[in-house]
């Protein structure tokens, strides 16, 4: 999956930028993105899951690029997968189709 490769490396390297020149601000919020995804007494998969919903949701396809690739590193099934689309597209309304076909495309290429 090249695609995940280079996204992570460029995600990687843009978010040390950020902690490089970026505020205690910007680090604390990073910081806290960071722990609320960790696991606890919800399981990371689950909170992956969550995460990719929300960016179905705002319609980020960064995020949801991201979410998909922890989804993936989780053990997120493709029912698992299909269901949590389905509820983005259910909350987020037809406005999420072109970001639920960008999520389609990530999750099932190879």
């Amino acid at each position: 999956m090249d695609n995940c490769s280079d996204f992570i490396k460029k995600r990687e390297f843009l978010n040390n930028l950020i902690f490089d020149k970026g505020n205690t601000q910007t680090k604390r919020f990073f910081n806290l993105d960071s722990m609320a995804y960790k696991g606890g007494e919800i399981p990371m998969k689950y909170k992956e899951l969550m995460g990719l919903v929300g960016s179905l949701v705002l319609r980020c396809n960064d995020c949801i690029a991201y979410h998909i690739f922890q989804c993936k590193k989780n053990g997120v099934s493709d029912g698992e997968f299909t269901e949590a689309c389905d509820i983005g597209l259910i909350i987020g309304g037809s406005i999420v189709i072109p970001h639920l076909r960008e999520a389609y495309k990530v999750w099932f290429e190879d």
